[in-house]
C-alpha cells in the first residue's frame, strides 16, 4: 500500500467518481482491510477492489443528487455509480447491512497495484441465494 494511506486514527480519505461529481469521505484507520474481489455477476463485471466499511464511516460529502442504485436478485445490497460517468463508488452490503463495500480504485491518490493480497469473494455461492 502507498504510503499516503496511514494508519492514524485520523486517518480520513476521499473516494471520487470519474468526473468527480461524487466525493465521498471514508475514515479508514487501519488502512484498506481485506480488500476482495468477487465473483457474482455483477461484481465480476465491474471487475472493481472492494473494501469494506462501517456505515459511519463513510460520509457522502458531494453528488447525493447524482448517485443512482442498482439492486438485483436478492435486492438486499445496492450498488451505487455516478449516474454522470457511470463509475461505482460504493455498495451498501449483503452481508453486512451496517458496512459499505467501497471501491479502492476511487481512492484518491492510491495506485491500485499497490494493494496487497486481494481476496477473491465466492459470491456466486452466496448463502443469501442458497437459502442458509
Amino acid at each position: 500500500m502507498t504510503d499516503v494511506y496511514d494508519t492514524s486514527t485520523n486517518a480520513k480519505y476521499t473516494l471520487a467518481c470519474h468526473c468527480g461529481a461524487v466525493q465521498l469521505r471514508l475514515h479508514l484507520p487501519c488502512g484498506i482491510q481485506n480488500p476482495r474481489r468477487c465473483n457474482c455477476s455483477i461484481c465480476r463485471r465491474k471487475g472493481s477492489v472492494s473494501g469494506a466499511i462501517a456505515q459511519s464511516d463513510l460520509t457522502i460529502e458531494k453528488g447525493h443528487d447524482v448517485l443512482s442504485g442498482y439492486q438485483f436478485n436478492t435486492h438486499v445490497a445496492t450498488h451505487y455509480f455516478c449516474s454522470k460517468c457511470g463509475v461505482h463508488t460504493h455498495h451498501q452490503r449483503r452481508s453486512n447491512s451496517n458496512e459499505f463495500g467501497y471501491n479502492v480504485a476511487c481512492l484518491i491518490g492510491l495506485k491500485l497495484s499497490d494493494v496487497e493480497n486481494v481476496m477473491v469473494s465466492d459470491g456466486v455461492s452466496h448463502p443469501a441465494d442458497r437459502g442458509l
